[in-house]
């Protein structure tokens, strides 16, 4: 039966295509009707309320009602290793990834495989994140796992773009296998309206020639690459040592830069290279937390764009919150930069950016904004403006409000999936209760696995 709602009293915010006006239009006392998955009208409440007066109603109690938010870089398998103690010291990038995380990516069967990502998406449901680009990694649980993950979407209502991750690390074979499971799930779900595939891929200095270009040869043409790229120096050192180029020229040698490559971190390269994921209309996708916490160092957000490059925003598997994200990336830019005044001029355009590239994976030209024909994925942060919210100052209620405010609605495709706070498609105590039981021997594999991993396998 045909529904339509009418989500209201609450400040609308538009969002945007450009960096004109990265919030777009701002809408006091405003509204958004949808019916089954489509928004029919955006305005104001009372216009609206005079159109639909049988709509049923949905109060956002003054908050801030967005476009659901997207977030371009995630790693679901993350969310078993709060807590987690590696038992060994960790000094460097190369023994984060060695001595924690690929260790628990071994570790994952396939029920943590699947539980992993409903604690990851309810916490994006949670977070008001409803289009969200995963990278899985399950070397143990290679074939169907994608699957697993895409049940998981299915089941919470949201919209996803999975991979698994490509590398040699753990040998050829097991380069082979994450391939082919990249290629099956994005045949089997190319035409699907929430769910795709694109073909995952590590780093640069975990994959030989010989996979890249088994990649290139056997990647569908338009099919997107979803890539780490210099995170750390280990990459770009690596790289040049053992296969004479950097990450960014293998990449571009092969053919697989182009406007449908995800290049997750790009902090540690030169002008060149910038340059030339620009002229191929690739993403850099920062992870201003995930970073930070690694220690590896901070992408020049306003560099990154003054030499052309499309700047989007991830979680990198540090959390679910893309507001959170977007005000650390904020602050570390001024940080950077030493500049108290700065941060206004390449920060606000990210969660535009991250919406126009989310179009280009689900044939969705109006993904990411609040207007009539676009898809129905709106939320309501609870920060009611405590001060005059206008097109000018938008950013700065997001950044110094609505960042750390919590999300009381979250709708995805017109199906209002938090309300009022409470989660509507989940069961989420069910989910952690679940936890509770598969982490501990998620943790005991772990710990009996040893370290001491080649980045390019035996």
């Amino acid at each position: 039966m045909t529904q339509t709602t009418l989500l209201g009293n609450g400040v609308v915010l538009t969002g945007a295509v450009s960096d004109a006006a990265p919030q777009g239009e701002v809408i006091v006392n405003g509204a958004v009707v949808w019916t089954d998955d489509r928004i029919v009208a955006v305005g104001a409440e009372p216009d609206l309320r005079r159109q639909y007066p049988k709509a049923r109603y949905v109060d956002a109690h003054g908050g801030m009602i967005l476009p659901g938010l997207v977030n371009l870089h995630h790693h679901f398998y993350s969310a078993l290793a709060r807590g987690l103690d590696p038992r060994i010291e960790i000094g460097n990038f190369g023994e984060v990834l060695d001595r924690l995380w690929w260790r628990l990516d071994r570790a994952l069967d396939p029920d943590t495989v699947r539980l992993s990502a409903a604690l990851s998406l309810a916490a994006c449901v949670r977070e008001g994140c409803t289009t969200v680009f995963d990278h899985h990694a399950s070397p143990n649980c290679i074939d169907g796992s994608l699957d697993l993950i895409a049940e998981e979407v299915e089941r919470c209502g949201l919209s996803a773009a999975l991979c698994y991750e490509v590398t040699d690390r753990n040998g050829h074979d097991g380069a082979l296998a994450g391939l082919a499971e990249n290629l099956r799930f994005l045949a089997e779900h190319k035409n699907h309206a929430r769910v795709r595939g694109i073909v995952g891929l590590h780093a640069s200095f975990t994959l030989r020639d010989q996979t890249l270009e088994l990649v290139a040869r056997d990647r569908p043409e338009g099919a997107g690459c979803h890539i780490h790229v210099a995170e750390d120096p280990i990459d770009v050192i690596w790289s040049n040592e053992q296969f004479g180029t950097g990450p960014v020229d293998r990449l571009t040698a092969f053919g697989l830069l182009d406007e449908s490559s995800l290049l997750a971190h790009g902090i540690h390269l030169e002008r060149p290279s910038y340059e030339v994921i620009a002229a191929h209309d690739a993403v850099i996708v920062h992870n201003p937390e995930s970073n930070a916490h690694n220690g590896v160092g901070h992408l020049d957000v306003a560099g990154a764009r003054r030499y052309g490059c499309l700047v989007g925003l991830g979680t990198d598997g540090m959390s679910s919150s893309v507001l959170r994200a977007l005000r650390a990336a904020f602050l570390l830019q001024r940080h950077e930069r030493r500049d108290p005044s700065g941060g206004f001029s390449a920060v606000p355009g990210l969660l535009a950016a991250n919406a126009r590239v989310a179009r280009r994976f689900f044939d969705e030209p109006l993904l990411g904004v609040l207007a009539p024909e676009a898809p129905a994925d709106v939320i309501v942060v609870d920060a009611p403006p405590p001060s005059p919210l206008d097109e000018r100052n938008a950013f700065a209620h997001l950044v110094y409000g609505a960042s750390d405010a919590p999300v009381r609605h979250t709708v995805a495709r017109g199906r209002v999936l938090l309300q009022d706070f409470a989660h509507t498609a989940v069961d989420v105590a069910e989910i952690a209760a679940k936890a509770r039981r598969l982490t501990p021997p998620l943790w005991g594999r772990f710990h009996a696995l040893p370290w001491g991993t080649r980045f390019l396998g035996a």
